[in-house]
Parts: C-alpha cells; sequence; structure tokens
C-alpha cells in the first residue's frame, strides 16, 4: 500500500513538472488534424463493396458518442454513394503523413518526460513515426471493433459453431482481452522506440499496460457520458461534435503521456533498488 501511494505521489510530481496537459493538449491538435484523412481512405473504399449507406451510418453512430458522427456525416454519404479510386492513393498518403504528425508530437513528449534531447536524424524519427502510425491504426482498428461488434461476432460464431453457454462467455472474456494485449502491444512499441534511449521491453511494460486499459474504459466512460448526460450541442452548436472529438483526443494525450510518466518512475526506481544493493553488497564485501 506504501509503494502504491509513493508511486501516484511521484507521479503526480512528474505530472506537473512536464506540462502534461499542455503536452496532450500539442498531441489532440495533430491527432484531430490526421482523422478527415484517415477517414477517406477508409470510406474511399466502401463504395467498392457495395454496401448500403443506411447500416454503415448506423455502424457510424454506434460506434461514437453522439454528436461525433454528424461531423463526418455528409463526407460519408458522399464517399460511399461516389466511387473515388483517385481518392485512395492521395487518402493514404495525406493519411499516413497526417497521422504520423500526431505520433511525432507524441515522441518528443516522451524525450520530454524522460528529459532527454531528440538526436536523431528527421528522416529516422519521421520513419519511425510512420511505422508507428500503422501499427496503432491496426491497434485501434481491433482494439475499438472487438469491444463495439463482439457481441455480433460471438453470435454469428454461436449461430455456426453452437459454442454453448460456457464457450459463448468464454469468448466474450477473449474479445476483451485481445484487445488490451493488442493496444499493450503496440503500446510497447510507442513507449520502447518514442524516447530517444535505449529502453528494455521490460521497462516499458508497466506504462503500456496501465494506459491501454485506462484508454479502453476512459474511451467507453466518455462515450457513456456524452451520450446520457453531455449535451455540447446545445451550447456548442454544430461545433458540439468537434468539441467532443477534441476532449477525446485530449484525454488519449494525457493517458499516452501518464503511461510514458509511469515507465519513467519505474525505471528511476529501478535503479535506485540496484544502486541501493550494490551499495550493501560492497559493503559487506
Amino acid at each position: 500500500m506504501k509503494t502504491i501511494k509513493n508511486y501516484i505521489k511521484q507521479l503526480m510530481e512528474k505530472f506537473s513538472e512536464h506540462n502534461v496537459t499542455l503536452l496532450a493538449a500539442g498531441q489532440a491538435y495533430y491527432y484531430l488534424l490526421s482523422i478527415f484523412p484517415l477517414l477517406i481512405v477508409a470510406f474511399a473504399i466502401i463504395p467498392y463493396l457495395n454496401l448500403d449507406v443506411n447500416q454503415v451510418m448506423d455502424t457510424v453512430e454506434k460506434s461514437l458518442p453522439s454528436g461525433m458522427a454528424e461531423i463526418f456525416e455528409d463526407n460519408i454519404v458522399s464517399l460511399i454513394e461516389t466511387p473515388k479510386g483517385g481518392l485512395l492513393t492521395i487518402g493514404i498518403i495525406g493519411a499516413l503523413w497526417s497521422a504520423s504528425n500526431g505520433v511525432n508530437a507524441f515522441i518528443k513528449s516522451a524525450n520530454s518526460a524522460y528529459g532527454v534531447e531528440e538526436t536523431r536524424s528527421f528522416i529516422v524519427v519521421r520513419a519511425m513515426a510512420l511505422g508507428l502510425t500503422i501499427g496503432l491504426i491496426i491497434a485501434l482498428g481491433v482494439a475499438i471493433t472487438l469491444p463495439i461488434f463482439g457481441n455480433t461476432i460471438v453470435k454469428y460464431l454461436d449461430m455456426i459453431l453452437s459454442l454453448g453457454s460456457s464457450k459463448t462467455i468464454l469468448i466474450q472474456i477473449l474479445r476483451w482481452a485481445i484487445s488490451i494485449i493488442v493496444l499493450t502491444g503496440i503500446l510497447l512499441m510507442f513507449y520502447r522506440f518514442a524516447p530517444n534511449k535505449n529502453l528494455p521491453f521490460k521497462d516499458t511494460l508497466p506504462g503500456a499496460l496501465v494506459a491501454s486499459i485506462a484508454w479502453l474504459l476512459i474511451s467507453f466512460g466518455f462515450s457513456f457520458y456524452i451520450d446520457n448526460f453531455g449535451n455540447y450541442s446545445a451550447t456548442y452548436g454544430s461545433l458540439g461534435g468537434i468539441i467532443i472529438l477534441m476532449m477525446w483526443f485530449f484525454l488519449t494525450g494525457i493517458i499516452l503521456m501518464v503511461g510514458a510518466l509511469i515507465n519513467v518512475i519505474y525505471q528511476q526506481n529501478q535503479q535506485n533498488t540496484n544502486e541501493a544493493k550494490d551499495m550493501k553488497k560492497s559493503r559487506e564485501a
């Protein structure tokens, strides 16, 4: 219990020292810029799948808090009804570049958390940001799809394979476990390679695990709050959806930074422990 209190105290000190809210706000700005090119890529593919517009919009509305889907509705309908092959190439390039700006902002924030300067070349950092961006897109796709559409998938498997109640419950648990594992895996890569510091994977695991679980909980908690209590449209009008999206990105930025700070504290405590052991051994010798 005392150890947990010390960790929380250290985390609060680091949180204030590194201006986490300011760094999270900067990340949120770049994440917002990246979302529209990503949507272009996603929905430029849909016209070739012959999907119903209403079904797609219904899925989007279920996946996002109320108010956020309205931001993209006109663009989604236009992209679905009109195939635009050229958009695919332009969209992919634009999406990866814009989204990598958000990851690049996180790299700078991670360097700040560890108190190190960036000495890697621009090409290396940008290539790393692009690679992490692709991994993040895949991880978020799995992390969001399984919890949201998991019931539909389980029902479909039960209909085909006649799983039974016990196996159905196991799969229900597995869909959440897989989401956490996949998200933790990509965050391990983030916390290992983003800072300009040689870190073993074991030192990045605590922050990655806490951040992945916290992101899932806060995302669904925030969605529940917006759907049931938050009426941003009444306050901000047509900008309500944008405000909601920015708040979600802001919370995501804070969670990513908290995960990085947890790793910093964990590594520092490990070093202090090892130094204390070495001193004890030298005295005994």
